[in-house]
């Protein structure tokens, strides 16, 4: 259906259709064009970082950064179970067993989860910053120093969080922060690594082009068009974090004291704005019938089929999955557009 607001609606005020014009009307619309590199400059400068390295997708920047780490069969990555899926795909497309790590009450990995589940054959730590929480990156990065791990940081939803592992991946997703449409991109300090995740990324074509593939690599790359699209954003991503704040914090003014509802802890960034209920369905339900769409938090990993164990029902990641769920979170939503939002939960409670 239709909704008058819906979760996401990509922010697109900038430079956006003057970029991509231009791209098309130069002829550069594949992955060789010069929006890539100025994307990738742009988007490492922003978080601190010296390297960065566009591809197709938020996953196929993880699983870039993964066999770039050189993390492969025989090996176990640490995962957190309130993810989304693709993180722990990642570490299967690679060959590796994702090893999962419950939640702290802010829905982000709990390091002594974390310390517990790290065996002989943990290579490395894949923190996701929730909803653009981060993590405990401080205890995580000494984990990973007295055990000898790399740390790739999964920051779908936290642009604007500045990463300190060895590479962070970020969606470019339309209901990202920032996006391409579709699109990732990984940033680094390690120059080795840039090169080795670019060489994947392009299929692995020897220096001369000449169709001999020395290794499995992927066809990960972003086009010209989507990177200008990236381009834009960056441009504007100060602009666009300082508008997502304002509605975060009209959101907690509105929805503060009311009574069946707990707000989440404030976040570093804003991705969507998550809140817990334990009438959640019937909410929703609610909502909908204004025209306002939610989504339900992440299933924990111990959940999924595909990596299905029987401690799921004990997890903290469960409770959260079965109580949780996001509001509309996009710039453009007015004051007035969430306080309507906020008035409608209210109704719902009474209030």
């Amino acid at each position: 259906m239709s909704f008058r607001y819906p979760v996401s609606r990509p922010a697109l005020e900038g430079r956006e259709l003057e970029y991509v014009t231009d791209a098309v009307e130069g002829g550069w619309i594949s992955s060789q064009g010069g929006y890539v590199a100025r994307f990738e400059e742009a988007f490492a400068r922003r978080h601190g970082r010296a390297h960065g390295v566009a591809c197709s997708s938020g996953t196929a920047a993880l699983t870039l950064a993964l066999r770039a780490l050189g993390i492969g069969p025989g090996d176990e990555v640490i995962v957190p179970e309130f993810t989304m899926i693709a993180s722990a795909w990642a570490v299967t497309y690679v060959g590796a067993t994702p090893v999962f790590a419950d939640c702290t009450a802010n829905l982000t990995v709990d390091p002594a989860a974390v310390e517990a589940a790290i065996t002989p054959r943990t290579k490395a730590i894949m923190p996701v910053h929730v909803y653009g929480r981060r993590c405990d990156m401080t205890v995580l990065m000494e984990l990973a120093h007295d055990f000898n791990l790399r740390v790739v940081e999964d920051s779908a939803e936290a642009h604007g969080v500045e990463p300190v592992g060895d590479i962070a991946c970020f969606s470019l997703y339309a209901n990202k922060i920032i996006t391409s449409g579709e699109g990732g991109v990984c940033v680094t300090d390690d120059r080795r690594l840039a090169d080795q995740m670019t060489h994947l990324r392009g299929m692995a074509f020897s220096a001369d082009h000449s169709f001999l593939h020395r290794k499995l690599a992927y066809n990960f790359r972003m086009t010209n068009m989507q990177a200008a699209v990236a381009l834009a954003q960056v441009e504007r991503m100060d602009e666009i974090l300082a508008a997502r704040r304002e509605i975060e914090r009209t959101y907690d003014a509105a929805l503060a004291d009311l009574a069946g509802v707990t707000l989440m802890p404030t976040r570093d960034v804003l991705w969507m704005y998550d809140l817990l209920t334990e009438r959640r369905d019937e909410l929703r339900a609610h909502l909908t019938g204004h025209g306002i769409e939610t989504r339900v938090f992440f299933k924990p990993m111990s959940r999924q089929p595909g990596y299905l164990d029987p401690v799921w029902p004990t997890l903290a990641a469960n409770r959260f999955a079965e109580v949780g769920l996001y509001l509309p979170t996009f710039v453009g939503l007015t004051k007035e557009d969430v306080h309507e939002i906020a008035g409608r939960i209210k109704e719902f409670y009474g209030a």
